[in-house]
Parts: C-alpha cells; structure tokens; sequence
C-alpha cells in the first residue's frame, strides 16, 4: 500500500504539473479561434463560435506573414554562422593549451553573460554606419555575440569526451585535418552539434530587443510585428493569440527533431 500510493502521488503531482504548464498554451489556442466580441464579452472555457478568421489575415497579410519568414532567415543565418565558428573554437579548447586559453574562454562566457540591452545601442550605431541597418545578416551577427559563447562551450564539452587517441590515429592513417573532422570526428559529436543548435536557434528566436532595434521594415520579425495589434479602437486580442500559437510551432517542431540530442546532452551533465 505504501509503495503504491507514492506511485500514484507522483502520477498527481506530474500530471498537475502538466496542466499548470499546458493550461496557458490552451487559453492562447482558444482565444485565437474568438472573436474580440467573444474574447471581451464572456468567459469562456472554450469557443462558443469557432473561428479562423485570425489565422486567415495572419497567413494571407504580406505584413503579418513577412515577420514570420523574416524571423526564421535571421535565425537560420545565426544558427549556421554560430556553428560554423564555434566548432574549430571549440575544438580548439578542447584539444590545445595556450597561453590564456582559460581566461578567454571565460571571456566567451561574460559575453553570455550580458544583457542585450547593453549592445543595442552600438550594433545601432556600427550597423547604421556601415549600411546593414534593418538586414537580415545584421540581426544574426548581433546574436552570435551571444550564441557563439554558449555554443562554444557545449561543443567544448563534448568535443572533451572524445579521446585524443582518434584524432592520432586519423593523422597516422593519412586523414588530412578537414577530412578527419568532417567524417570522422564531427559525426561523434553529431548530439553536441544537435544541442548547440537547439539553443542557437530558440535565443535568436524569441530574442527581441535587438532584432527590434536593428530593423524597420525589411528585416522586421515576428516579435515586432506583434505590436502592431494595439490601435485606437483597442488590443486585436485574437489576431494577437493566433500569432502567438503561430509563433511557438517553429520551436516546438526544433524540440521535437532534435529531442534525443537533447536528452544526451542532460545525460553527459554538460547542458
């Protein structure tokens, strides 16, 4: 009987834990099929007249539907350009000593560290200097100066489980550097990569000061975009909530891929 009610006080603390955490997410889901009459007039727990017509003007306004794809350009971009740098720096650390490789790496990290609001008002400055002001590549260069120093040291970490003794024996048997890391030592960190990209993609996605204020109209994101909802007749509560939904599908379709690198990630402690 003990052993039996703590199973099943378990199962009701995961499952309110669950509810607290669904129920949110299903308000958001049920406010975007309303309209603001509904929305504003009663309480609901779900929709009395079903309606579309949020995702509709969402999905068929260039104006809406542009901050979308906007979005997911600069934080591709990022994601691509933080690997692709973080990787040799990781691989670096990892497998060499050199003279304040401890205190630059730990560089890396106060970089991190900092709130982004502390480089807005440079990168608005540098960017509208050098005419890459409200540019795509502008929003993903401004976050790999966060994203380049988590991804260096989650790689780092895993690149440290690898023995030394692949690296000699693909030298021996005649690997030159780029084709040993490529087909042999990037596969064994396939799960370190997948991690580093997760968090790469989920900081440049709801990321908003920065993108905000590197962009006007050409490179707007979704996040700004989302302002557009307040008028002078009031909040558009439900072309608000439908874009809310739309917003969390790209990361959740990132967590789903990319689950297992995640779960390996927790399991080797370095996540």
């Amino acid at each position: 009987m003990p052993n039996r009610f703590r199973i099943n006080g378990s199962a009701v603390v995961m499952g309110l834990y669950l509810l607290f955490l669904l129920v949110p997410i299903y308000w958001l889901v049920n406010m975007s099929l309303k309209t603001n009459q509904e929305i504003l007039g009663s309480f609901s727990l779900w929709p009395q007249d079903v309606t579309f017509q949020n995702y509709v003007l969402i999905l068929t306004d260039p104006s809406w539907y542009m901050g979308y794809i906007n979005s997911l350009i600069y934080v591709v971009m990022n994601t691509a350009i933080s690997l692709a740098v973080a990787l040799p720096a990781a691989y670096a650390f990892s497998r060499y000593s050199f003279m304040g490789d401890k205190h630059l790496f730990f560089w890396l990290l106060t970089n991190r560290m900092a709130p982004p609001a502390v480089f807005a008002l440079p990168f608005f400055q540098l960017y509208s200097s050098v005419g890459l002001f409200d540019t795509h590549i502008a929003v993903a260069l401004a976050h790999c100066l966060f994203n380049v120093p988590l991804a260096v040291w989650i790689l780092e970490g895993f690149m440290r489980g690898v023995p030394k003794e692949i690296d000699e024996t693909a030298y021996i048997d005649g690997y030159s550097f780029p084709r040993f890391f490529i087909q042999i030592f990037t596969p064994l960190i396939a799960s370190g990569i997948g991690v580093a990209a997760f968090f790469c993609f989920m900081f440049s996605w709801v990321e908003l000061l920065l993108s905000r204020t590197l962009t006007a109209v050409d490179a707007k994101p979704i996040a700004a975009t989302m302002t557009r909802t307040v008028s002078a007749s009031g909040m558009d509560w439900g072309v608000l909530a439908a874009a809310g939904v739309l917003t969390i599908v790209p990361g959740a379709l990132v967590i789903y891929f990319v689950r297992n690198y995640i779960a390996k990630g927790f399991a080797l402690g370095r996540v």
